[in-house]
């Protein structure tokens, strides 16, 4: 199985640093239950606008409730169910688009919603699980299998599991599972005081 942690710049909470996405999951070794619950605690617990909590999370847990599991599945884009097919919980973040307490619009419901799905993953983290969060999935066929309400906006699919061996995977995913981790250099996401200044 792959290790691989981040490397930064200078030192950070080791939870982020081991936090990635693989994609081999073993499709044996279930989630627990109180794992499970662990992961959603997490969720619930993350910061939001006027404390409105606008994520709404469908969990299907292949052990419990196979019948969903296979829905979530089946919204999910081929390529994607070549891999996720091996994980034993699938979760589907949804942002609520209005505010619970006035009905308004709620401009920050997405954000929030990515939030929450964050903290889910670090728990996950913690408790020595894996997370992939996956835009690629069909948010019109997952409103329709779901019986989602219309005032939602779909976000992204969770595989939730624990890391298999690479050799799990169709080859065509390999390459990118053993590759080495990267991102952009912090000056050029991150801005000192204005737009483009590079915080040093």
């Amino acid at each position: 199985m792959q290790n691989k942690p981040a490397t930064t710049s200078v030192e950070i909470h080791n939870l982020i640093e081991k936090r990635w996405s693989p994609r081999a999951f073993d499709p044996g070794k279930l989630v627990g239950h109180d794992d499970l619950l662990a992961l959603l605690e997490a969720a619930r617990w993350a910061p939001s606008s006027s404390n409105d909590q606008p994520w709404r999370f469908v969990v299907c847990d292949k052990a419990t409730d196979e019948s969903g599991w296979k829905n979530a599945l089946a919204v999910v884009v081929e390529k994607n169910r070549l891999w996720a097919k091996n994980a034993p919980v699938l979760i589907l973040a949804v942002a609520m688009e209005n505010f619970n307490h006035n009905g308004q619009p709620n401009r920050w419901a997405m954000y929030d919603t990515g939030a929450a799905s964050v903290s889910l993953c670090l728990q996950a983290t913690a408790l020595g699980l894996v997370v992939h969060q996956m835009g690629g999935f069909d948010a019109e066929k997952s409103r329709e299998v779901f019986n989602l309400p219309g005032d939602c906006k779909p976000m992204a699919m969770l595989a939730v599991g624990y890391q298999a061996d690479v050799d799990v995977l169709d080859d065509t995913f390999k390459e990118a599972e053993l590759a080495a981790r990267s991102r952009i250099a912090l000056n050029e996401r991150f801005y000192a005081g204005q737009w483009g200044k590079g915080i040093e």
